[in-house]
C-alpha cells in the first residue's frame, strides 16, 4: 500500500498567518494552485482554499488586502505525515469531508494531499482522475 509520500503535492506553497487575503489570491493565481498552507513560527497552523477566501472573506464583506490569511484558515486543521498509509487520508478526508490536507513532518509542510492525488492513485480511469491529471486551464 502506497504511502501519503508517494501521491501528495511535494513543496506546498506557503505563506505566514500574518500574510494578507490578497497574497493567497496572488499566489493561487500565479501557481494554478487552490490552497496555500498557513505557518506561524514555521509550523503549519492552517490552510487557505480559493473558497475559505470567497466564504470566509469577500462574501463577509471582508476586506482582502487588510484580512490576515490566519483569519481565514480552517479553524480545524487536520494534517497528515508523509509516512501515513494512503488509506489513512482516504479516511480522513471521508470522515472530515476535506478536499485538501497538509502533510507535515515535525510541524514543517512537506506537501499537500488532495482528493485529485488520492483519485489519480486509487482509481486512475475516473473522471476525477483524469480531470486532476490533466493541464491546468490557462
Amino acid at each position: 500500500m502506497p504511502n501519503v509520500r508517494d501521491v501528495m503535492t511535494k513543496d506546498p506553497i506557503t505563506l505566514p498567518a500574518t500574510a494578507f487575503a490578497w497574497d493567497a489570491a496572488r499566489l493561487m493565481k500565479e501557481q494554478d494552485i487552490g490552497d496555500v498552507i498557513i505557518e506561524r513560527d514555521g509550523r503549519v497552523c492552517g490552510i487557505v482554499t480559493d473558497r475559505d477566501l470567497v466564504v470566509r472573506g469577500i462574501a463577509e464583506g471582508r476586506d482582502p488586502s487588510a484580512t490576515k490569511v490566519g483569519d481565514l484558515a480552517s479553524p480545524d486543521l487536520v494534517t497528515l505525515s508523509p509516512e501515513d498509509d494512503v488509506t489513512k487520508a482516504v479516511e480522513i478526508m471521508r470522515s472530515k469531508a476535506l478536499r485538501r490536507v497538509p502533510v507535515t513532518s515535525d510541524g514543517a509542510a512537506v506537501g499537500v494531499v488532495s482528493i485529485g492525488d488520492l483519485a489519480v492513485d486509487r482509481d486512475p480511469d475516473s473522471a476525477l482522475a483524469d480531470i486532476s491529471a490533466a493541464p491546468p486551464n490557462a
